[in-house]
């Protein structure tokens, strides 16, 4: 835990908003919950990455209630949060100085949406030499639609999970984790 942080990306009420279409892995924000008590109770690093419009329609707003944290992922006062304007983590916030300042070498992510803002921060952690570890089941995402065709939460969530391993992180299950600890 010395030199590991968990990060949890974008856990945010504005993705309770039903337009964003169907879902996968409705468990993800238990999981996350489970792994922030347990990075807590370890006395690890947590770091909180929330998406931060500047557009005040956004649901993403500072000033809207799907800016803040979903209930299972709310920060404590001696936890990081930074907050992004981009789908990276790293762009346009202090997140990379922080980790290098504290010596953390190792990633921990979980975290909202697997395509989007959770696979851009994975594959820049990596390529800023993190090691990286993704939590599968503690990341959803929502299905699409290209060309007419219908593309389900779980076939994208699987896509980019897929296009990850190996390469940018190693998979890990929340019971992974757990087990490990």
């Amino acid at each position: 835990m010395q030199n590991c942080a968990l990060i949890l990306i974008d856990v945010q009420k504005a993705f309770n908003e039903p337009d964003w279409g169907q879902r996968n892995n409705h468990n993800a924000e238990t999981n996350i919950s489970d792994l922030l008590a347990f990075w807590r109770k370890k006395q690890g690093t947590v770091i909180h990455v929330h998406h931060s419009s500047k557009m005040q329609k956004s649901r993403f707003h500072p000033s809207q209630i799907g800016h803040e944290p979903k209930s299972q992922a709310r920060p404590v006062p001696d936890e990081v949060v930074f907050k992004k304007l981009v789908n990276s983590a790293f762009i346009g916030t202090e997140l990379e100085r922080y980790l290098r300042d504290n010596k953390i070498e190792k990633l921990t992510i979980v975290g909202l949406t697997t395509d989007h803002c959770v696979s851009t921060t994975v594959r820049m952690a990596s390529n800023f030499g993190f090691e990286v570890t993704l939590v599968s089941d503690a990341t959803a995402t929502f299905n699409k639609k290209l060309n007419g065709v219908d593309y389900t939460a779980q076939q994208i969530h699987l896509v980019h999970l897929a296009s990850l391993n190996n390469e940018f992180c190693t998979l890990a299950t929340t019971s992974d984790i757990l087990a490990s600890g």
